[in-house]
């Protein structure tokens, strides 16, 4: 990389810092700094457990330990080992805690809010936020099994039958699709996964399952700003793994010319194409792998 790249590089550093307000010794004016009140959201947010706090925020020990009396002696957390391994520490949020975990979501939406507001293009501005955070914290997305009834996964289904729709020649109606129910997709004769970057679910697959020793593989999707850093192989990894634990053998899918990037990832996966094996209007491309 030259200079030109890394003033760039920098230069986005600079205003992310500013904007959030790292160097502020009060963030966003209640009396505490930010790495303070990332913990006390982490708490508020869900994660109890001090160990999984300090590893989503990328502290360590020290500095975590020092971060949470602060919080305790402010009367807004409360540590208390965990039920189930004394060694380990859970903590949880006062009354004063929630109250002040409310006050800074109430202030960091409106920030957000103003944010957008000023933006030309709100969109290109959310993709692009989007494709950083998602470069940034690739390590930390996680692959998790989800109800493929569920508002997340709904999502992403909606947002994968639309791109379909944009892609296809002729459109898609997912009516007229071999569409996979729910059923299919859950244990014991299936999964459905989703790629997870905290909290926001950013793409997903479904392994379709009958109990036999034939499964198929649906609905493999990606967001546009998560594409390229290698979500989609290890969704299809994870999709396989899943379909050992169950049992079956053989792993077939189909997909379409206009999706070439899927293409691409099933040849250099071990994929071999075959002969059609269903009846849907959509695909002309079929593959199966042995396990």
């Amino acid at each position: 990389m030259g200079p030109a790249e890394i003033a760039r590089v920098r230069r986005f550093a600079r205003a992310v810092t500013a904007e959030v307000g790292a160097l502020d010794s009060s963030f966003l004016g209640r009396g505490r700094p930010l790495g303070a009140a990332r913990v006390l959201n982490a708490i508020g947010a869900g994660r109890t457990e001090v160990g999984e706090i300090r590893t989503y925020l990328g502290l360590d020990s020290g500095l975590m330990s020092r971060l949470l009396r602060g919080l305790e002696e402010e009367g807004l957390v409360a540590t208390a080992p965990h039920p189930a391994d004394a060694r380990r520490r859970v903590a949880s949020l006062t009354e004063s805690g929630r109250r002040e975990f409310a006050a800074y979501e109430a202030l960091s939406d409106a920030r957000a809010v103003a944010l957008l507001e000023r933006a030309p293009r709100v969109d290109a501005l959310l993709h692009a936020m989007d494709r950083v955070a998602l470069a940034l914290g690739h390590d930390a997305v996680a692959i998790t099994e989800a109800d493929p009834t569920g508002a997340a996964s709904r999502a992403c289904l909606a947002a994968y039958y639309a791109e379909l729709a944009a892609r296809f020649a002729g459109g898609f109606d997912v009516a007229l699709s071999c569409d996979p129910g729910a059923s299919a997709m859950m244990r014991p004769r299936g999964v459905f996964l989703l790629a997870v970057a905290d909290g926001l679910p950013v793409g997903c697959v479904g392994l379709k399952g009958s109990g036999g020793a034939v499964a198929e593989i649906k609905r493999l999707w990606i967001d546009p700003a998560a594409r390229g850093l290698g979500f989609a192989k290890r969704l299809m990894q994870e999709a396989e793994a899943a379909a050992r634990d169950l049992g079956i053998r053989t792993l077939r899918l189909d997909t379409n010319s206009a999706l070439p990037e899927a293409l691409a990832l099933y040849r250099r996966s071990g994929w071999v194409e075959i002969d059609r094996f269903n009846d849907d209007p959509y695909p002309d491309h079929f593959f199966e792998k042995a396990l």
